[in-house]
């Protein structure tokens, strides 16, 4: 499966700088013929390296020939234009790392106490979510961000999918996002989305009281065996936050745990989902 260019980029660099070890980043440089920035750039991921370059660099290094294939694997994705690249400049840069991870899970948990999650948005759905934004007054910014939001959704086509796990409290049903009509066309997304293989989709009721989710949404990224290590994304007013270490991941899977314990059961969250759906502008 081809990882996202960001990633891609950054797992080279970590790499790149292990092999470096003890060596002076103003000493490979001089070796290779490279400004000491070039060298940097490179291992920090603010750069792409040819094939050509990350061969003269790797036998620096002392890494055999028949060691350097994921490397170079690494290299060449690292150099391939990421689907969103145009969308860029009308994001934070932590969604830019967001999209990566999302493009490259292969299971994604995900908990949402406010709106229905992106990946399963529908498109005047996501309008009247990004123009609420605090952060936005422009129209081509909103736009293009649309565009992106809708682009996010070709993850659930790649083959296989991920896995996608996905609690959703009771008041989304409600909240009517973009008036009556959009919320029941929203609606039936759902309803149409919870029956697709691989996704399984639950309500949480209000009945269930208090929860391990109270304080804040959350998605758990998970990543093919070998691949890299479970991230854990939280989205905020002025972008997105990253947890990483294994005893963050934990406390969230917990949560997630908790949360799938005292929602309803997929047919019964079908039916909550239907059942809203009609309600709505009688």
């Amino acid at each position: 499966m081809a990882r996202p260019t960001s990633t891609a980029r950054r797992e080279l660099g970590g790499e790149l700088r292990r092999l470096r070890g003890e060596r002076r980043a103003v000493d490979v440089a001089t070796a290779l013929g490279w400004s000491e920035s070039k060298l940097s750039r490179i291992e920090t991921a603010h750069t792409g390296i040819s094939e050509p370059d990350l061969d003269r660099l790797l036998t620096l290094y002392g890494v055999a020939v028949e060691d350097r294939g994921r490397l170079r694997d690494l290299a060449r994705r690292g150099r391939a234009r990421a689907w969103w690249t145009p969308y860029r400049s009308s994001v934070p840069d932590p969604y830019d790392e967001y999209l990566a991870l999302e493009s490259e899970a292969v299971q994604i948990f995900e908990w949402e106490a406010q709106v229905v999650p992106g990946l399963l948005q529908t498109d005047e759905y996501a309008r009247a979510v990004i123009e609420t934004g605090a952060d936005i007054d422009d129209s081509a910014i909103i736009q293009r961000r649309l565009a992106l939001r809708m682009g996010r959704q070709n993850t659930m086509s790649r083959v296989p999918p991920p896995s996608l796990r996905i609690v959703i409290d009771e008041g989304v049903l409600l909240r009517q996002i973009g008036g009556p009509a959009v919320q029941r066309r929203q609606l039936s997304r759902l309803y149409e989305a919870s029956s697709r293989p691989g996704v399984e989709l639950l309500i949480l009721p209000f009945e269930a009281g208090a929860h391990a989710g109270l304080i804040e949404s959350f998605m758990v990224l998970e990543f093919a065996p070998g691949t890299r290590s479970p991230v854990v994304h939280i989205e905020g007013l002025t972008g997105g936050l990253f947890r990483v270490k294994p005893e963050e991941i934990d406390v969230y899977r917990d949560a997630f745990d908790d949360l799938q314990e005292r929602s309803l059961s997929p047919e019964e969250s079908r039916t909550a989902i239907a059942e809203t759906r009609d309600r709505i502008g009688r």
